[in-house]
Order: structure tokens, then C-alpha cells, then sequence
């Protein structure tokens, strides 16, 4: 079997751990970690019989993603207090958000940088504040900077000189050259606050955004992780409004292409009109389980299409050829 479908089998019937042959339990863990569901998988089986061995790096990924958890909630914390004389909306992304807010693709989860959305008005304010409270810049090439400010949707990525965490402040969830422009001041206008008075995106806008990152910008890498967030929250909040939402922002082929792969991989309930297949269907499909038993990547020109698509839907082919042969030229210049 392959070890991608091997792994989505598990975490749609975690009992199936049961009768793992030792081989299939190497790759099973081997493409857990490759696609940062580690901890997610962890949760899933943790208390059913298994080897010695596999009890062991259950615990194991069960503590470092409730550590990761702890780390990516107090970050979040840091940027309310940085950020809390401003009178901005601050909207948690992704995986701080999820667990923020208690949703369940928080269970395990890898949570990485720290994203937040603000009013886009706002982010000199934002930035000047996120300076003084100890962020620095990652970015320090003049080019890669202007590039980020004048056409990308966050400033430059920033990290923290004392905690070595970075932060990424978005003013809209795809790039200003996309060929989709989702409705930034509808995100912020709908979102949730929190207890703490940091906010969420409404639940439609959650699962828009998931579907935007991973079906109308990225290259599908990881993409398992992200399709598993889609089925938690499709799981948690349901259809009602979805379509007219995605539809809203410009999302909506993104939209019914996450629920159709998410119900093929891991057998998400959804209505008749969400199903279907189309003809590029089984590419996606193959681009999402391209992992073998060590966790390598696989089908190298599938990758290098998607590759290649992600930049084409980032910009205009004329901008990205101008970009691409600026890198190009900068990463290949004489010493």
C-alpha cells in the first residue's frame, strides 16, 4: 500500500493500528513525521495495542505537540501585549488560531510561526510596534523586502532576537498578484474575539482560508496536514453558507477541490453537491500521497509541475519571469 494512503487509512480508523506488520508501522510513523501529523497520529491511537517501540514515540510526539501548543499560545500572547495599544483587530491564523479557539485540528498539531492578520492600513503601526517589543527583521536583502511590501500578503517575516520564534503579519491570506483577491475586509469585519481580545476568523472564513493556502497559492507539500485541518473543521462547523462564502472571496473552485480530495482521503461526510471527481482530480490526489516508506517525496515531476503551478497562480507571467531572473541573478552572482 502506499505509506501516504497507509497513514490517512489510520486516521480515519485508528483501529486499524491493530494488525501493523513492523514495516508498515516504520512507514506509517516515517510519513507522519514527513507530513507534521506526527502528533496528530499520536492521538488517534494512543491506548490501542501496539509495539513497545511505537507506545514509546506515541508519547513521545503526544508531549512535543502539547509543548509546541504551549509555546505557540504564549507567542500569541507576546504579540497581544506588543500589539495592545494600537486599537487594531489582531486575527490568529492556522494553527494558533485552532488552538486558541479549542478546534479540533488542534489536536496534535505542529504549529510553526505565528500568524496574524491586521487591517492592512495599520501595519506600519503594527511593524514599528512588533520592532520595539523585540522582533527582527529575517529578510535583510533590499530586494526580497520591496518585494514583499509592494506585492506579497504580509510584510517580511520577523523573528523574535530572545525566543527565536517568527511572525508572520498578514493583510490578506494570498498574494496581491494572485489571480484570486479574497475580500481582506470581509475577513476582519466577520472575525471572532477571544476571550483575551486577539480574534479568530469565522468559521466559513477559517475553512476559505485552508482551502486558499493549500488549492489556490501553495505547491500541495505538507498537504495532508492541511486537508487534515479542512476535514476537522468541515467535521466541526459543517456546509451551511460555505459555497456562497468561498464563492465571495473567489475561493470557490479552491473550496469544492478541498472538499472533494478531503473526502477521498480521509472519508469526510459532506452533501451530494460537494462530491463528484473531476478530471484533474486523481492529479491532485497523486501530488498529495507522493511519499514512500521512508517519508521521501516521490513522483519528482508531478512535484515539479505543481511546482511550477504554485508560481503561476502567484503572478502574472511576465512579473514572474522578471522575479524569477532577479533570484536567479542574485543567487548566481560572482564572488
Amino acid at each position: 500500500m502506499n505509506p501516504a494512503l497507509l497513514l490517512a487509512g489510520v486516521l480515519r480508523n485508528p483501529g486499524a493500528v491493530v494488525d501493523l506488520a513492523p514495516s508498515n508501522w516504520n512507514a506509517l510513523w516515517a510519513v507522519a513525521r514527513a507530513e507534521q501529523l506526527a502528533g496528530t497520529l499520536a492521538h488517534r491511537i494512543a491506548g490501542l495495542p501496539m509495539p513497545g517501540a511505537a507506545a514509546r514515540l506515541v508519547a513521545d510526539a503526544i508531549a512535543a505537540a502539547e509543548q509546541g501548543r504551549t509555546a505557540a499560545l504564549w507567542e500569541a500572547e507576546m504579540a497581544r501585549r506588543a500589539l495592545a495599544g494600537l486599537d487594531v483587530p489582531v486575527v490568529l491564523l492556522k494553527g494558533t488560531a485552532f488552538a486558541a479557539a479549542g478546534l479540533s485540528p488542534a489536536v496534535g498539531r505542529v504549529i510553526g510561526d505565528l500568524d496574524i492578520l491586521v487591517p492592512r492600513d495599520a501595519l506600519p503601526a503594527v511593524e514599528a510596534a512588533l520592532l520595539a517589543a523585540g522582533w527582527e527583521w529575517v529578510k535583510p536583502d533590499p530586494y526580497d523586502d520591496a518585494y514583499y511590501r509592494r506585492w506579497m500578503h504580509e510584510l517580511p517575516p520577523l523573528i523574535h532576537r530572545d525566543r527565536d520564534k517568527m511572525i508572520d503579519v498578514h493583510h490578506t491570506i494570498l498574494p496581491l498578484t494572485a489571480q484570486v483577491r479574497p475580500d481582506a475586509a470581509a475577513l476582519l469585519a466577520d472575525s471572532a474575539a477571544l476571550e483575551n481580545g486577539l480574534r479568530i476568523l469565522s468559521s466559513q472564513d477559517m475553512l476559505c482560508h485552508a482551502a486558499a493556502h493549500l488549492f489556490a497559492d501553495g505547491d500541495l507539500a505538507g498537504g495532508m496536514r492541511n486537508l487534515w485541518d479542512i476535514h476537522c473543521l468541515l467535521g466541526e462547523f459543517g456546509f451551511e453558507g460555505l459555497a456562497e462564502r468561498a464563492a465571495h472571496h473567489g475561493l470557490g473552485a479552491a473550496m469544492a477541490r478541498a472538499v472533494r480530495q478531503s473526502i477521498r482521503l480521509y472519508g469526510t461526510e459532506a452533501p451530494p453537491e460537494w462530491r463528484g471527481w473531476d478530471m484533474l482530480d486523481p492529479l491532485f490526489h497523486r501530488r498529495l500521497t507522493a511519499r514512500d516508506g521512508w517519508g521521501r517525496s516521490t513522483r519528482k515531476t508531478i512535484q515539479l509541475g505543481f511546482y511550477m503551478r504554485s508560481h503561476w497562480l502567484r503572478m502574472p507571467p511576465t512579473m514572474l519571469a522578471r522575479h524569477l531572473w532577479t533570484k536567479w541573478r542574485k543567487g548566481h552572482r560572482p564572488a
